[in-house]
C-alpha cells in the first residue's frame, strides 16, 4: 500500500438514496470506492472540512483526459450518450444551451440539496465534486440517511444539514430530480438514435444486396457478348466456306475446259486412226496380217466407247453445273438474309453495350451511395436528436434513388433477355445454314469423285490404246535388229558400269531394257553409238528418268527454324535453304524439337501423330510424342521426349547446364524416328554441335539396323561453339566412348579427356560445309578454327564454303508490311518518307538543317565478336561528322549491357542519337528501310545476314574485312574490284582508327556526292543475295555424295 492511501481517512458520501464511502487523502482527493458512478471529489483539506462540521463540495467538470477515459471503459452507447449529457456544467445542462463535448472550468457555487433530507453545507472556495453517472436510476425524493461507518452515529445522515443562512446566500441550484430527468431523457433519444442508426444499417444492407445481383448481372451481360461475339465469329468463317463452295464449283468449271480440250485430243486421236485405217487397208491389199486387223477392230470398239462415255460425262457435268448454280444462287440469297440479320445483332450487341455501361455506371453510384451511407452512420454516432429527423430525410432520398436504379437495372435485363432470344433464333438459322453447306459439299464432293473417275479412266484408255499401237505398229521393226547388235549394247552398258559412268541400279535397268528389246534403247544407241560415253551415258539417264525421283530427298535435323524456334543465324538459313530447295522441285523435311517457349502461332495444322515412338537412353527405354506440322510451307516433325528430366520444357532453348543430355537425347530420338516410321531419305543434313551427334549415330548404331538409304551432310555455323564434355557422357545415346576417344574421331583436340560432338560431325560426315568461302579458309588456321583446324586440314577435300542468302520474299522494300511507305530500285522515293518517319517516332530531329543528315543505322547482339567497342566509337563518331545514329540490340552481357545502359541514358532526349536496348522485328525493318549507312564491323563473322538485308533495302554498309562480309561487300574505292560488285564501304583492322577510315568516307561521299550515292543505293538493292544460287551449290554437292554412293 502506497503511503497516500496509508494516512487516508474514509467518510460516508450520499447521492440520492445510494451511500458510498469516500477516502480522504492528505492532497485532498476523495476516491470512490464503488466505480458504478465513477466520480472524484476534491475537497479542501481535512481540518476546513472539520472546522465547517460538514463536507463542503461542488460539482466541476473533468479534463478532457479523464473524459476520454471514461469514454472508453464503457461499450455501451447509451453511457456514452448520457455521460456526454453529463460531462456539460449543471449550469448548461440546465439551460441546455451549452457545446457538446468542450470543458468548462466554470463551477456551480450554489448546488440545491440532493435529497428532501438533507443540504448540502457550502462548499467555500476550493470544494468541487464532478460526478459522471451511470444508467440506473434512484428515487430522487427519498431523504432518508443511511448509516455508512461505526464512527457516526445513526441519527446523523451522511452529511449534515446545512444551515437556512448558508443555503439562503446562494442564488441558483439544480435538484437531482433535474437529473435524473436528463438521464431518462438522454436515454430515450438514445433508444431513437439506435433505431435509427438500425434501420440505416438494414437499408445499406439492402443497398449492398442490390448491388451485388447488379455486379452478377453484369458479369452475365459480359459472358452473353462474349458468346455474340463468338457467333458472329462462326458466321464469318460460314460466309467463307461458302466463297471456298464458290470457288470449287470454279475447279469443275475448268474441269469442264479440260475435258473440252480432251476432246480435241480425242479428235486428233480419230484422225490418226482413220490414217491407221487408210494403213491397214493398204496391207491387207498387200497380203495383211490378220491378228493386227482383229488389234485394231479392238481398239476402233473400244475409241467408239470412250467416246460415248465422255458424252455422258459431259452431260452430267453440264447438268452438274446446272443444278451448282441453282443451288449457289439459294444459298447467295439465304447468305443476304443473313447478313442482315448479322447487321441487326451488332446493332442489338451496340445497345447491349451501352447498357453495360450503365449498368457500370449504376455499380459506381451504388459504391457512393455506400460511402454515404457510411458517412452517415459515422454522424448519427456523434449527432445529437436535434439533427435526427433531417438525416433521416436524406437517407429515405438516397433510398428512393437507389430503387429507381434498380427498376432501370431490370429493365435492361428484360432487354437483354429479348436479345438472348434473338441470339438464339439466330443460332439456329446459322445451324440450318451449315447444315445446307454440309449437304451441298457432299454432294458437290460426290461428282468431282464421279467426275475425277471418270477423267482418269478416260486417260488411263487413251495412254492404253497409245502404248498398244506402238507395240503393235512401231515395235515391228525391232526384231529385225541381229543378235549381235543387242549383245554390243549389253557389252557397252556394262563397260560404262565398269568405268564408273552408270550406276548398277541403272546398269541393271538398260539390261532389261534390251532384253524386251524396246525401241527406244534401240533407237538411242543407234544414233549415239559413235558418239563419246559422256553423250551416251546422258541419253541413257534421260531415258531412265522417268523412272527415279523428281529431285532429292533432304531432311534436315536441326535445333533451330525460323521463325519458330529462332536464337541466331541458323534458324533463318535452314527455312530459307529449305524453301529454295522445295522451289527447285526437292523433297525437304524438318526435325525440331518440341520447345515449351516456340511461336506456335506461326506453326499451321499441328497434330500429335498417332505414332508411339520409343527411343534408348542412358540404358533406358523412353517413349516420345511426336507432332507435325507446316512451318513457312514445309513439313516439319517435332519430338516431345517424355523423359522425367523434361528436357524441353525449359522456358528457353540453350543456356542450360545440361544441354549436352538434351541434344544428344534429341538427335537419337530423331534417328529412331527416320527408322520406325520407314523414311528413306537421300541426305540427312544436320547443323552445329547440337545435331553433330547425328553423323556417328547413324554409321555406328542404324546402319546396321537398316537405315542405310542415306549420306550425311553437316554445316557449321559457327566454330566458336563446338559442344565439348567429358568422354563418359557420350554413352548416354548409345555410342562406344572407347572406340569414340581417338584423334582421329570424336576426342577433343585441346582437352584430350574429353570428347567434341562438332569434331564427330566434320569426322563422320559425308559432306561438310560452312556457311561462306572466307570463313571456310579463316577456320582452316589456329585463330579461326578454335583447335579444329587440324581436323578440317585433314578433311578438306569434302569441307566447303557456300555463302548464306536471304528470304528476298521476307525481306522486300516493295512488299514489306512493317515499314511506313514501300519502295524499290526504280522508285526509292518511299526511303526518304521512312527516314522522316522513324525519326518522329523516335524523337530524332528532323527539320532544317537537320532533314539533310545521314542515318546511321545498327540492329546487332551486343557481344564481343560483333565488336561492341566499335559500336560505341561509331556512336560518338557519327556524332563529330554531323550525323544520326540508332542503334537496336541488347546484350546477354550484364557488363556489356549495363555499359549500353549508361550511354542510352546520356543520349535519352538527344536530337541526334537514339538507342534501344532490346529486340524488336518491326523496329528492325523500319531502321533497315529508313538509314542511309548500315555499321557492322564484327570481329569475326561466319557470314552475317544483316549486310544483305540492308542492301536489299537501299541501305550501304560500312563492314570489317572478316567472313561473310568480305564474301559479300566490295569497297567502292578498291580497284580490284569490278565496278558492278562495288557495293559498300570495308576497312580492314579491328580499330578505332579503321574503322574511322570506313564510316568517314561514307559519311563524305553521302553528304558531297548525293547523285553518285543514289546510283549506288539503286545498284545495292539489285544485287542477288537469294537463296537460289546457293542452294544449287548445295544441290550439286548432295549429287556428288549420292553420285560417289552409288558408285
Amino acid at each position: 500500500m502506497s503511503a497516500r492511501a496509508a494516512t487516508s481517512s474514509r467518510m460516508p458520501f450520499s447521492i440520492g438514496s445510494t451511500t458510498v464511502p469516500v477516502r480522504i487523502f492528505p492532497h485532498n482527493f476523495i476516491s470512490f470506492s464503488q466505480v458504478k458512478y465513477g466520480c472524484r471529489v476534491a475537497f479542501e483539506d481535512s481540518a476546513k472540512l472539520r472546522q465547517r462540521g460538514s463536507g463542503g463540495f461542488c460539482f466541476t467538470p473533468l479534463s478532457p483526459s479523464c473524459r476520454i477515459r471514461g469514454r472508453s471503459s464503457s461499450s455501451n452507447p447509451k453511457r456514452s450518450q448520457s455521460r456526454r449529457v453529463r460531462d456539460r456544467p449543471l449550469s448548461e445542462v440546465s439551460n441546455r444551451t451549452g457545446e457538446d463535448g468542450r470543458d468548462n472550468p466554470a463551477t456551480v457555487q450554489d448546488p440545491q440539496t440532493l435529497s428532501s433530507g438533507a443540504e448540502l453545507s457550502p462548499p467555500g472556495d476550493g470544494g468541487r465534486l464532478y460526478a459522471q453517472g451511470g444508467g440506473a436510476s434512484t428515487a430522487a425524493s427519498n431523504a432518508e440517511g443511511q448509516e455508512s461507518d461505526g464512527n457516526r452515529t445513526s441519527s446523523e445522515g451522511p452529511f449534515e444539514r446545512m444551515p437556512a443562512s448558508t443555503a439562503n446566500r446562494e442564488s441558483t441550484g439544480v435538484s437531482v430530480n433535474d437529473l435524473m430527468l436528463l438521464v431518462k431523457e438522454a436515454e430515450t433519444n438514445i433508444r431513437t438514435l439506435s433505431q435509427l442508426r438500425e434501420r440505416a444499417v438494414n437499408e445499406l444492407q439492402t443497398a449492398r444486396n442490390e448491388k451485388e445481383e447488379l455486379q452478377s448481372q453484369v458479369q452475365i451481360l459480359k459472358a452473353r457478348l462474349a458468346e455474340s461475339e463468338a457467333k458472329l465469329k462462326y458466321t464469318v468463317q460460314a460466309r467463307e466456306r461458302t466463297q471456298l463452295l464458290e470457288e470449287e464449283v470454279e475447279a469443275l468449271r475448268q474441269g469442264l475446259a479440260q475435258t473440252e480440250v480432251d476432246s480435241q485430243a480425242f479428235a486428233t486421236l480419230k484422225e490418226e486412226n482413220r490414217v491407221m485405217k487408210e494403213s491397214l487397208t493398204a496391207l491387207k491389199q498387200a497380203g495383211g496380217n490378220g491378228l493386227l486387223e482383229a488389234k485394231y477392230q479392238s481398239s476402233l470398239d473400244e475409241v467408239n466407247s470412250l467416246r460415248v462415255q465422255l458424252a455422258d460425262a459431259q452431260a452430267e457435268i453440264t447438268k452438274f453445273s446446272r443444278g451448282t448454280g441453282r443451288e449457289r444462287a439459294g444459298l447467295q440469297e439465304y447468305i443476304v438474309g443473313l447478313e442482315k440479320k448479322i447487321a441487326d445483332m451488332e446493332k442489338q450487341l451496340a445497345e447491349a453495350n451501352a447498357n453495360s455501361a450503365e449498368l457500370k455506371s449504376l455499380e459506381d453510384e451504388s459504391m457512393a451511395l455506400q460511402e454515404e451511407a457510411a458517412a452517415l452512420r459515422a454522424q448519427l454516432a456523434g449527432r445529437s436528436d436535434s439533427s435526427s429527423s433531417s438525416e433521416d430525410q436524406t437517407l429515405q432520398r438516397q433510398v428512393d434513388s437507389l430503387k429507381s436504379l434498380l427498376a432501370r437495372a431490370v429493365a435492361e435485363k428484360n432487354a437483354l433477355l429479348d436479345l438472348r432470344s434473338e441470339n438464339l433464333r439466330l443460332r439456329e438459322q446459322v445451324k440450318l445454314l451449315e447444315e445446307r453447306i454440309r449437304e451441298s459439299d457432299a454432294e458437290i464432293q460426290a461428282q468431282l469423285q464421279i467426275y475425277t473417275a471418270e477423267v482418269e479412266a478416260f486417260q488411263a484408255s487413251l495412254n492404253d490404246l497409245k502404248s498398244e499401237n506402238e507395240t503393235s505398229v512401231v515395235q515391228v521393226p525391232v526384231d529385225e535388229m541381229t543378235w549381235d547388235f543387242w549383245s554390243e549394247l549389253l557389252l557397252r552398258i556394262d563397260a560404262l558400269m565398269l568405268g564408273d559412268l552408270l550406276t548398277q541400279e541403272d546398269a541393271k535397268e538398260l539390261h532389261l531394257m534390251a532384253w524386251r528389246r524396246e525401241k527406244r534403247l534401240c533407237d538411242v544407241y543407234v544414233n549415239l553409238a559413235d558418239e563419246p560415253d559422256e553423250d551416251l551415258v546422258g541419253a541413257f539417264q534421260e531415258l531412265l528418268q522417268p523412272k527415279k525421283r523428281p529431285g532429292i530427298y533432304v531432311i534436315h535435323i536441326a535445333a533451330e527454324m525460323a521463325p519458330v524456334a529462332k536464337v541466331g543465324g541458323l534458324g533463318d538459313v535452314l527455312t530459307g535453304l529449305s524453301r529454295s530447295l522445295q522451289r527447285k522441285g526437292h523433297l525437304v523435311e524438318a526435325i525440331l524439337p518440341k520447345y515449351d517457349c516456340m511461336d506456335y502461332s506461326r506453326i499451321s495444322n499441328l497434330k500429335e501423330l498417332d505414332l508411339e515412338l520409343h527411343s534408348s537412353f542412358d540404358g533406358q527405354t523412353h517413349k516420345n510424342k511426336v507432332w507435325s506440322g507446316i512451318v513457312e510451307g514445309l513439313p516439319v516433325y517435332f519430338i516431345e521426349p517424355l523423359h522425367p528430366a523434361k528436357f524441353f520444357w525449359r522456358g528457353q532453348f540453350y543456356s542450360e547446364p545440361d544441354d549436352f543430355r538434351r541434344f544428344t537425347y534429341f538427335c537419337r530420338a530423331a534417328m529412331e524416328f527416320l527408322l520406325q516410321s520407314g523414311k528413306r531419305p537421300d541426305i540427312i543434313h544436320s547443323h552445329d554441335w547440337q545435331t553433330a551427334v547425328v553423323a556417328p549415330l547413324y554409321w555406328d548404331v542404324f546402319v546396321p539396323l537398316g537405315l542405310d538409304s542415306a549420306r550425311l551432310a553437316f554445316t557449321c555455323h559457327n566454330f566458336e561453339y563446338q559442344g565439348a564434355e567429358n568422354s563418359g557422357a557420350i554413352a548416354a545415346c548409345g555410342l562406344s566412348p572407347q572406340t569414340l576417344m581417338r584423334p582421329d574421331r570424336m576426342q577433343d583436340n585441346s582437352h584430350h579427356n574429353k570428347i567434341n560432338l562438332l569434331k564427330g560431325g566434320v569426322v563422320f560426315s559425308n559432306v561438310v560445309t560452312t556457311v561462306s568461302p572466307t570463313y571456310a579458309q579463316e577456320v582452316l588456321r589456329p585463330e579461326g578454327g578454335k583447335g579444329l583446324h587440324g581436323t578440317l586440314g585433314v578433311h578438306s577435300k569434302k569441307f566447303f564454303g557456300v555463302l548464306n542468302g536471304i528470304d528476298q520474299e521476307v525481306w522486300d522494300p516493295a512488299t514489306d508490311t512493317l515499314i511506313d511507305c514501300q519502295y524499290s530500285a526504280h522508285d526509292i522515293d518511299g526511303k526518304f518518307v521512312n527516314k522522316q518517319r522513324l525519326r518522329e517516332r523516335l524523337g530524332l530531329a528532323s527539320e532544317g538543317e537537320d532533314e539533310r543528315r545521314p542515318l546511321v543505322g545498327c540492329v546487332t547482339r551486343l557481344v564481343p565478336q560483333k565488336g561492341v567497342h566499335l559500336i560505341r566509337h561509331a556512336i560518338y563518331r557519327t556524332l563529330e561528322k554531323g550525323g544520326q545514329f540508332i542503334l537496336l540490340g541488347s546484350s546477354p552481357v550484364p557488363h556489356i549491357q549495363h555499359e549500353f545502359e549508361g550511354i542510352a541514358r546520356q543520349f535519352e532526349n538527344h536530337p541526334q542519337i537514339r538507342l534501344v536496348l532490346k529486340y524488336d522485328e518491326a523496329l528492325s525493318h523500319a531502321i533497315y528501310a529508313a538509314s542511309d549507312i548500315f555499321v557492322i564491323p564484327s570481329i569475326f563473322e561466319p557470314c552475317g545476314l544483316t549486310q544483305m538485308i540492308s542492301m536489299r533495302y537501299g541501305t550501304i554498309p560500312v563492314v570489317r574485312r572478316t567472313g561473310g562480309l568480305a564474301d559479300s561487300v566490295f569497297d567502292v574505292d578498291d580497284e580490284r574490284n569490278p565496278e558492278e560488285k562495288k557495293n559498300g564501304f570495308v576497312f580492314d583492322d579491328a580499330n578505332e582508327g579503321s574503322l574511322n577510315w570506313g564510316l568517314d568516307r561514307a559519311l563524305d561521299y553521302y553528304s558531297q556526292r548525293p547523285e553518285w550515292w543514289q546510283d549506288l543505293v539503286k545498284k545495292a538493292m539489285l544485287i542477288d543475295f537469294s537463296w537460289d544460287t546457293s542452294a544449287d551449290q548445295y544441290v550439286d554437292l548432295y549429287k556428288q555424295v549420292l553420285s560417289k554412293a552409288n558408285a
